[in-house]
């Protein structure tokens, strides 16, 4: 580490006497941009290049932004609409991150981490979370009376697409198809069915036939995990997703007869992902539109209380499930996102973007005083690559202190149907340490994969769960495009219980220690890894997509696979970020799964930054 912070001052030192020079021998700020680009390898040329791009933020927004917009399209990594809505949305952003930290600090290295994929992310500052108290030494015990479950909805990444245009193409050069778009002349090859298809987000009939399955569960409540808006991220403005987010409100309030607990998602926003810290200067309140509109229409399903504290908690709320003892608690996760780009504006290590641990610590204090159990529901799952290791660290700290009062935590965002394992030590990871599960529900949009939600069976006296059952429908059925029909595709109980070393009692639930079980039994069984991966990816190949078990790529696929499932920790996930951005000749095996982790992003400023940096070394 002193020598990498020594080498990091003589490249700052070098290319700050150098870059007035450098800079006028160029013809131009994107040929001067091409060089540090093309001369990007590793971690110590990326702070070099942020000098480059601070040169080129200094000039303004404009000059910054024209640029990026010029690169990509002289590179041809998107379509020239593409590539100026990108960088029209997110690059005043980044200019401003450029001129506000230093190229060479702590924050300039997880920006080069995140947005170009050249740096392997600092380790977690140390930092300790303050609790109001200690952990009881006798801890409530929570007992079940054998009374029948109820069930709860849990759906996500719905990314409803209110210019989906029927008869459009499905087989279009953009990031999202099934659109209208002035530049695609050619006859179609791939009509849009209407309902959709997997290069599309979904359609309006689509969600028709989503509130329909979901009230014929007769569940007690929903929970949804965010991502209203859909995946035409260049496209994104302030009006339209303030239109969709009423809209979402006011259709599904209509269709469903229980009560839906939502939680914001990275696409709530605009420029997408962007949610400024109350540090942020002159654009604290530049998201404030995204919490007041959320809480008016939430209002109905969350009450007056809740709803007062989404705008005064920056998207997060709290509230008692009516006739229970459990306490929801919805927290706005897009402050420990990588892609959140406000995160970089400081080079000052900021523990608590907002004040959302603290009021996630204030509200479980609370449950635990009052004798209840808490949910924790939120959009990212806090194990991901693309989560800040330091607010991964401490969000883990507060699970842990917690961990007698919640219940279950519940995330969306990776489209994947999949869980994450916390443990009291992550270094004896064994069914009698782990200490928590994030469920992850996969997504409803059908783009990449079958829509598909979970509905759980939840114990009324202990609110642990003690079901799982997916349900889906097939895009790819004759009668899809007709008529969708929704089917459950497995109980987690009866396809896993029987699988674990002896089985589950009636009376157990699918706690953590089931969990752990299960990933022993993937490291054993490669049919029921295959199977896992399958479902993982609704009803996909999977990640680890290699004919031959024996395949060294296919064992180190799984090993890290598994890594992951053991990981709601994100510096404990063993993903190797760099390597799935950027690499040269053939990718890594592990690129596949970074890929589909990153399917709630698309593509975005971050993606074609990566891309830059290949591309220049093509050239």
């Amino acid at each position: 580490m002193l020598w990498h912070g020594l080498r990091l001052r003589l490249v700052a030192t070098a290319v700050l006497a150098l870059l007035p020079y450098t800079i006028h021998a160029r013809s131009s700020l994107a040929d001067e941009i091409i060089a540090g680009l093309n001369n990007a390898a590793d971690c110590a040329s990326c702070h070099s290049l942020l000098v480059t791009f601070r040169a080129t933020a200094a000039l303004g927004d404009d000059a910054f932004v024209n640029s990026l917009k010029s690169l990509c399209k002289r590179l041809k990594l998107q379509d020239t609409d593409v590539c100026d809505g990108i960088f029209e949305g997110v690059g005043p952003v980044v200019a401003h991150d450029l001129r506000s930290m230093s190229p060479f600090g702590q924050t300039s290295t997880k920006f080069c981490n995140a947005m170009l994929g050249l740096c392997s992310e600092p380790p977690v500052n140390t930092y300790t979370v303050p609790f109001p108290k200690s952990a009881p030494e006798n801890s409530k015990e929570f007992k079940s009376l054998g009374r029948p479950p109820f069930q709860v909805v849990h759906f996500s990444d719905v990314h409803i697409d209110r210019e989906y245009s029927v008869g459009s193409e499905a087989n279009c050069s953009k990031p999202l198809c099934c659109r209208e778009f002035s530049d695609q002349s050619e006859p179609t090859t791939i009509p849009a069915g209407p309902l959709g298809d997997h290069a599309c987000d979904t359609p309006r009939n689509l969600v028709e036939s989503i509130v329909k399955a979901i009230d014929a569960t007769n569940n007690t409540f929903s929970i949804f995990t965010g991502d209203i808006v859909d995946g035409a991220v260049w496209l994104v403005n302030q009006e339209d997703v303030t239109a969709d987010i009423n809209l979402f409100g006011e259709e599904f309030k209509m269709a469903l007869q229980a009560l839906v607990y939502p939680a914001l998602g990275n696409h709530e926003s605009a420029p997408v992902n962007c949610f400024p810290r109350l540090t942020t200067e002159s654009h604290a309140n530049d998201s404030q539109w995204v919490f007041e509109t959320s809480s008016a229409q939430w209002r109905p399903w969350i009450g007056n209380a809740a709803a007062d504290q989404i705008v005064h908690h920056s998207g997060s709320y709290s509230l008692v499930v009516p006739d229970t003892s459990l306490r929801i608690i919805s927290i706005n996760s897009g402050f420990w996102y990588k892609m959140n780009l406000w995160l970089y504006d400081s080079d000052d290590q900021q523990p608590d973007p907002n004040g959302i641990l603290s009021f996630l610590v204030s509200q479980l204090q609370l449950a635990e005083d009052l004798g209840q159990r808490s949910w924790i529901i939120a959009h990212m799952p806090p194990g991901g690559g693309d989560v800040l290791l330091d607010q991964s660290n401490y969000y883990d700290q507060v699970i842990q202190r917690y961990r007698n009062t919640i219940a279950g935590q519940f995330f969306g965002h990776t489209h994947a149907d999949e869980f994450q394992l916390a443990y009291s030590n992550y270094s004896d990871q064994r069914k009698d340490t782990a200490t928590s599960v994030a469920w992850v529900a996969p997504a409803l949009t059908p783009r990449s994969g079958n829509p598909a939600f979970k509905v759980y069976d939840v114990d009324p006296d202990t609110y642990e769960i003690m079901d799982a059952k997916t349900y889906s429908t097939d895009v790819s059925h004759p009668e899809y495009q007709i008529d969708p029909v929704w089917k459950m595709v497995y109980s987690t109980r009866d396809l896993y219980g029987p699988l674990i070393a002896g089985g589950l009692d009636s009376s157990d639930s699918l706690s953590p220690s089931f969990w752990h079980q299960v990933t022993e039994l993937l490291e054993t069984d490669n049919q029921a890894f295959r199977m896992f991966q399958h479902l993982k990816r609704r009803a996909g190949r999977g990640d680890c997509s290699f004919d031959d078990d024996r395949n060294e790529d296919f064992v180190e696929c799984k090993r890290r696979s598994i890594c992951q499932l053991r990981a709601q920790r994100s510096e404990n996930n063993c993903a190797d970020v760099r390597r799935g951005w950027i690499w040269k000749g053939k990718p890594p095996v592990d690129v596949k799964s970074t890929t589909l982790e990153r399917e709630c992003e698309g593509v975005g400023a971050g993606s074609i930054l990566r891309q830059m940096v290949h591309a220049t070394k093509q050239v």
